[in-house]
């Protein structure tokens, strides 16, 4: 997730009386979004690498973007299942490029499969891609109160972005790995004041990271 512009307010009251994050305001989806997935803990290893992904995809552009598109980048991608992704070739590469409904971007898709098969390598020596992004969760903080507070990226993101990229993950650069972070609710990024924020660091408080 990339912050709205600053010219933007930070929080948004929508018709039912709840403040949420600027950029998940907008429409239904992004409210979906917002208030029900980012933020919140997960081990899943389809969603991980999704997230990844589709964090990956959105480096350049604008996450309304990806997230409009999100059903049909699932649809593309094999709901990123691993191991039907890691077997696409480069009749799928053609394929997908030809595929308007996601981003039609080469190195982007190569690095989905790429991350694909990395995830099955991590599996097979016995790991995971959750584990090894949960190993740099850092320290809870206290809540931001303007977007221009959030960081592009962190140390601790700096860290994860060399972990996985030693693992052989590619577009998985610092600041796509803070925003990857924030998503899978190792960072509450909700502003305070958002009406989402409190379910966000509950679902994390009764989280248990994988090992």
């Amino acid at each position: 997730m990339a912050p709205p512009a600053k010219s933007r307010p930070d929080l948004i009251t929508g018709e039912d009386g709840r403040a949420r994050c600027a950029w998940g305001a907008p429409n239904a989806a992004s409210r979906a979004y917002h208030d029900e997935e980012w933020g919140h803990p997960s081990t899943d290893a389809r969603y991980v690498l999704e997230i990844v992904c589709l964090e990956g995809f959105q480096a350049g552009l604008s996450w309304q973007t990806i997230l409009n598109k999100r059903a049909a980048f699932r649809r593309a991608f094999c709901d990123f299942e691993a191991r039907r992704l890691a077997r696409f070739g480069e009749s799928d590469v053609a394929r997908l490029l030809d595929d308007a409904g996601i981003v039609r971007h080469r190195a982007k898709i190569e690095a989905t499969i790429a991350n694909a098969k990395a995830a099955l390598a991590l599996e097979r020596a016995g790991n995971s891609l959750a584990a090894l992004i949960w190993r740099f969760a850092p320290s809870p903080s206290n809540a931001p109160k303007r977007l221009a507070d959030l960081p592009a990226a962190t140390p601790a993101s700096r860290a994860c972005s060399a972990a996985l990229r030693a693992a052989g993950f590619c577009f998985v650069g610092p600041t796509t790995l803070y925003a990857a972070m924030q998503a899978l609710g190792l960072i509450n990024d909700h502003l305070a004041g958002c009406s989402a924020r409190a379910g966000a660091e509950a679902a994390r408080a009764v989280f248990r990271p994988p090992h």
